[in-house]
């Protein structure tokens, strides 16, 4: 599975999961969950929602153990283990990132995991390249990467930036190449910067990752794994998709969202759809404008309309990476 959807905080529900799922995404992670707060929606998996990894966040190592058994029993595939996410308020709570200026902290965790659901359920980590881009960060990164293959882990995916950097300037995959020599055999996927499937082949070609974990890139367009498909069994890139597949697409997310009752979320995931649109200003202007579910569904209709000629759609763009620590 070289492209995988990664846990995306408000976005990888099941609607968004198993749209991308039916346009070729063979694995994807939930949103990232507080170990103390698995609740009764987290539990609901899908016979469609197959394979699916269950991402944890916290910083006890009993408590995360627990949160992972429940994982298990409510039909997760894989658990995941989240040592990445810089959001400050996650930060101070030492959890997330923070773990990776912990590796002793990070590695008891990482083991208390495998003890309640090692041989039950693969388990994998996120990482990044370290907390910020100091030797002694560094060292912590290696001890922590060494320290959970060696106790059982499954797989680590790696992003190429610090915690420190967040979203701001661009992914270091020559780190992600040292990552993957240093692993050898062992499976390391790679994170950072993937828009386009463009991106995720050449983030395999120059890095030699065994796979490539899309995050923002996924975000309003699931076509991605379908483009990357294609491009990874040596054919042409296939056109962008037309307005009318975007209006499939969407009205399939609308229609799961709504199961779930949330159908305002399709504000956020129409405005990341926009972008592949031909008229984007225009559409991308119509959900942010949206004060309701309703007006959410208006603009699809007249967005989408199928009865309307539209001008050829366009290939979602790379965000500012000087600036997409707001995003």
């Amino acid at each position: 599975m070289p492209a995988v959807q990664a846990a995306l905080s408000g976005y990888s529900d099941r609607a968004m999961r198993v749209v991308a799922r039916r346009r070729g995404c063979a694995y994807a992670l939930n949103e990232v969950v507080l170990d103390r707060l698995v609740d009764d929606d987290y539990r609901r998996v899908g016979a469609d929602d197959h394979p699916i990894g269950g991402q944890l966040m916290g910083s006890e190592p009993r408590q995360f153990a627990q949160a992972a058994a429940e994982l298990v029993d409510a039909g997760y595939d894989v658990v995941d283990i989240n040592f990445g996410c810089p959001v400050r308020k996650v930060l101070g709570r030492c959890r997330g990132g923070y773990l990776l200026s912990e590796p002793q902290g990070a590695l008891a965790i990482v083991r208390a995991v495998l003890d309640t659901v090692g041989g039950r359920r693969p388990v994998t980590l996120k990482m990044r390249r370290g907390f910020d881009g100091s030797p002694d960060s560094e060292r912590s990164f290696w001890t922590i990467l060494d320290g959970a293959f060696a106790a059982g882990v499954a797989a680590i995916t790696v992003h190429g930036r610090t915690v420190e950097q967040r979203y701001v300037g661009p992914s270091d995959w020559s780190f992600l190449a040292r990552v993957k020599r240093h692993a050898g055999a062992r499976t390391i996927l790679g994170s950072g910067d993937l828009f386009t499937a463009t991106a995720v082949k050449r983030i395999l070609d120059e890095t030699g990752v065994d796979g490539a974990s899309v995050a923002r890139g996924a975000i309003g367009n699931p076509f991605i794994f379908r483009e990357c498909a294609e491009l990874l069994a040596g054919r042409p890139l296939p056109p962008p998709p037309t307005v009318a597949e975007q209006r499939a697409a969407l009205d399939e997310h609308w229609a799961l969202a709504a199961e779930e009752g949330n159908a305002m979320s399709m504000r956020a995931v129409g405005i990341r759809y926009a972008e592949l649109h031909p008229m984007r200003n225009d559409v991308r202007r119509a959900f942010i404008d949206a004060p309701d579910a309703a007006a959410v569904r208006a603009a699809i209709d007249r967005w989408y309309d199928p009865s309307r000629e539209w001008p050829a759609s366009v290939r979602p763009e790379a965000p500012d990476l000087i600036c997409a620590g707001a995003r």
